[in-house]
């Protein structure tokens, strides 16, 4: 599966696995050490013992596909019963890998790109025994699913790490199905940690590894050196899909996170701290009087937000999270989105001059992203869609249901609603007041859809 990247290579959302390759002369002192001891240093007693929490799954499903003539999509607007008939249900199957995460209650993660679409899950442990597994929610925007075994018996759990004590250069361990050959074990180190900006979802704070990642591998497990979980192995940055050492993996904090909260909710309900923003350049920084170059920069605050009633401004300069610094807006974002809505985090804020500290009690999300039941209630049209606000404005949509009325209509997966009748929509809560003005009346949504723009009406 590619997902798109302002890269010459694509980056490669791939069912995951990781592998490392570390130079024998840089680590020659180190491994000189290793080997004076009495026996060959070896990962096996560690990997065996986690090798059972792996396991194998197997999707069936159906997706939509276009067939025979498609109307051009710049005429969908004149013609828009034409642009809806041309798709059909195809059956397909799909390879990815997950981690037991509670062995008593049966609960695997895996990535949601794994199981999107899917009408039948099998997870097969590493001893070869299959299990059949619903999905008990999922969370797009980290690309995170929580599946339940049925008539589950004697599972291995792995236990998570603390992500936040990670250090560029530790060991890790990838465990995964690559290309469906079966458990694959590879080693390496952390490569860098925060990632951000790669497009790849909606929350980013990857750790990065020179792990090689392959078909098949999304969903499984990166461990350190004790067998603890420290991440989900997710995508992969290379030309033509092919491996050259630089992949990525959800944090386990992030992972501990989303799944306690679909396990207790069946959602994630996320913090929203209510500001837009910008990455921190030196210019920039320099005109503000603030001497470093990393931070999330401030530009507007939202009217009624969390961070309106907390005191932030624009042109903040926001450095850090509960002490944890920020280098960049993209890190802000994620970090605030692992956070319960209703929970409290202290911000550190460079402003005229001086560094302060401002705690915020953050707001809940659900004016910002909206799930298929609540997308239905703005209009019929969207039954079977899911929205969120777009990061430049403008609302995406996230997910489509096979033969939904949404599909229906023409709606497509990372479509960006960005005008309704002509007047531009910047979020969620702008969509819903709009769409409510032209209840009853024929509607025209402009979409961009990749860099072309459409109109899909509404009736």
């Amino acid at each position: 599966m590619l997902k798109g990247l302002k890269y010459t290579a694509a980056v490669i959302a791939v069912s995951s696995g990781v592998a490392l390759a570390t130079s024998a002369q840089a680590a020659a002192p180190f491994l000189s050490e290793m080997m004076n001891q009495e026996s060959t240093p070896s990962l096996a007693p560690m990997v065996k013992q986690v090798l059972p929490g792996v396991v194998n799954i197997n999707v069936k499903g159906k997706k939509a596909v276009s067939q025979g003539f498609q109307l051009p999509e710049e005429f969908l607007f004149m013609f828009p019963e034409l642009g809806r008939q041309q798709q059909r249900q195809q059956e397909f199957r799909a390879l990815g890998s997950g981690v037991i995460i509670d062995a008593k209650k049966g609960l695997v993660v895996t990535n949601f790109h794994v199981i999107d679409n899917a009408e039948d899950i099998k997870v097969t442990t590493s001893d070869g025994r299959q299990f059949e597994a619903k999905k008990l929610g999922a969370d797009q925007h980290t690309d995170l699913a929580l599946l339940e075994l049925k008539d589950f018996s004697n599972l291995t759990e792995i236990s998570m790490a603390n992500s936040d004590e990670l250090q560029v250069g530790d060991f890790a361990i990838a465990i995964g199905n690559p290309f469906g050959l079966g458990q694959t074990v590879t080693s390496g180190i952390i490569s860098a940690l925060g990632r951000t900006g790669l497009n790849i979802e909606n929350v980013e704070n990857f750790i990065q590894t020179d792990a090689a990642i392959n078909s098949g591998n999304s969903g499984g497990a990166l461990l350190n050196i004790k067998g603890e979980l420290i991440g989900i192995n997710t995508a992969i940055l290379g030309p033509n899909g092919g491996n050259i050492g630089i992949g990525f993996a959800i944090p386990s904090n992030m992972v501990k996170n989303v799944t306690e909260q679909i396990h207790k909710y069946g959602e994630v309900k996320r913090g929203f701290l209510g500001i837009t923003g910008s990455e921190l350049n030196a210019d920039l920084a320099q005109s503000f009087g603030y001497s470093k170059n990393s931070g999330a920069f401030v530009n507007e605050v939202m009217k009624g937000s969390a961070a309106e009633k907390a005191g932030i401004k624009s042109g903040d300069i926001i450095t850090s999270v509960n002490g944890k610094e920020i280098k960049s807006f993209g890190q802000l974002r994620a970090q605030v989105a692992t956070q319960r809505a209703g929970s409290e985090v202290e911000l550190g804020v460079f402003r005229d001059g001086r560094d302060m500290n401002i705690t915020v009690k953050l707001g809940e999300d659900s004016e910002q992203s909206l799930s298929s039941d609540d997308a239905s209630e703005m209009t019929p049209a969207f039954d079977g869609a899911s929205l969120s606000n777009a990061k430049d404005g403008g609302v995406t949509v996230n997910s489509v249901t096979p033969g939904s009325t949404a599909a229906k209509f023409g709606l497509k997966n990372g479509d960006v609603i960005t005008a309704v009748n002509r007047t531009p929509v910047k979020n969620v809560s702008e969509l819903k007041s709009l769409l409510a003005k032209s209840k009853g009346k024929i509607t025209a949504l402009r979409i961009r859809r990749g860099n072309s723009d459409l109109f899909i009406t509404l009736r």
